[in-house]
């Protein structure tokens, strides 16, 4: 086995500690990554909330992290040591069943294995993620980092970039689509982003107007204040795409209102139940979706696109000993947008 340094979570109620950590030794199609920057994901903070610290499995989040090589396992011919690389939500997949076979691991029939609190498919450990200064994975889930991509920035397209990136491009979304992004946070400044670089006349949702400025930053052509009934009246069905990255739980009602006819609210936010009345979808024929990470095709895809355009996350950088700063302040939504942990300071 081999030792590095993380940050683990050992209940709800407390705070992670750093502590050494055990990686697997390389098998003959892995890769040994220097993890250098780690995304601060909503998903780490419910990881951390939901974990009694009963059980044997250690929990150590971190789901979309840069990086760099440093070595290889025999078989492995798309990476060297020194290569900058990538790492998001998936590690592994079955690798034969309907979905992998296009490309869609993500949806992989036998499960994919996750990041960090994943069940290894060789010798049932449970995965550690990348708050540590070294992840060891499969290097068919490791991506080539684009050359001209801040690492730093970078890290979040790797959960929410890619989140948001396959809905609309299952979506069709480019010139002439009309789409509004409800929530500008993680998952929203990035669709709004990636929307506009795809052409789209894009629209921003906020629950205030103290946000018009920094929608208009992200390149949005304008700002709907869902708390405003007569905007949201007067925006009703005027959208083909409404991407949905509201991450508390609320009525999807206003938003499938803001749907165009034969158009689609995709709900990639909030992932427990919802209710929706049928109505709502029945008049002019309208589609409910949902999406959640995205195969290796796409996340590869996605990565040049945001090298072509220049797109990355907007960032608050702490060192990895603030991560639980980090955490408190994402439980209260005190960043704009994404918080990343620096790792060096583990070395």
């Amino acid at each position: 086995m081999r030792t590095t340094v993380g940050w683990r979570a050992d209940g709800p109620a407390t705070t992670l500690r750093r502590m050494s950590l055990e990686r697997r030794d390389l098998r003959p199609d892995d890769i040994a990554v220097r993890v250098d920057y780690c995304g601060v994901c909503h998903t780490d903070l419910h990881a951390v909330h939901a974990h009694t610290g009963e059980s044997n499995a250690a929990l150590v989040p971190g789901h979309e992290f840069t990086g760099v090589v440093t070595e290889v396992g025999s078989e492995v011919t798309r990476f060297t040591a020194g290569d900058p690389v990538a790492v998001g939500n998936i590690v592994d997949s079955c690798g034969v069943c309907a979905m992998c076979r296009v490309g869609q691991e993500n949806f992989c029939h036998e499960f994919p294995t996750l990041t960090y609190g994943g069940t290894d498919r060789h010798d049932g450990s449970t995965t550690l993620g990348g708050y540590s200064r070294e992840y060891v994975v499969r290097d068919q889930f490791a991506y080539l980092l684009p050359a001209g991509l801040d690492p730093a920035a970078a890290a979040p397209l790797l959960c929410a970039g890619i989140t948001v990136w396959e809905p609309l491009r299952a979506l069709g979304v480019g010139p002439g689509t009309r789409v509004a992004v409800a929530g500008l946070g993680g998952l929203g400044h990035l669709a709004v982003k990636l929307a506009v670089a795809l052409g789209a006349g894009t629209t921003a949702i906020s629950r205030s107007a103290d946000k018009a400025d920094d929608a208009r930053r992200l390149g949005a052509h304008d700002l709907i204040v869902s708390t405003d009934p007569a905007q949201l009246a007067d925006a009703r069905e005027r959208f083909d795409v409404v991407i949905d990255t509201i991450s508390a739980p609320h009525d999807l009602g206003p938003y499938l209102r803001l749907v165009a006819m034969d158009g689609t609210l995709s709900h990639v936010g909030h992932l427990g139940p919802v209710t929706v009345q049928i109505t709502e979808l029945l008049v002019g024929r309208k589609k409910l979706s949902s999406a959640g990470s995205g195969g290796r095709p796409a996340t590869a895809a996605m990565l040049d696109f945001c090298a072509e355009h220049g797109i990355t996350a907007d960032i608050e950088l702490l060192p990895s000993a603030r991560v639980n700063e980090a955490l408190d302040r994402l439980q209260r939504n005190d960043v704009r947008y994404r918080f990343v942990l620096d790792l060096s300071d583990l070395s």
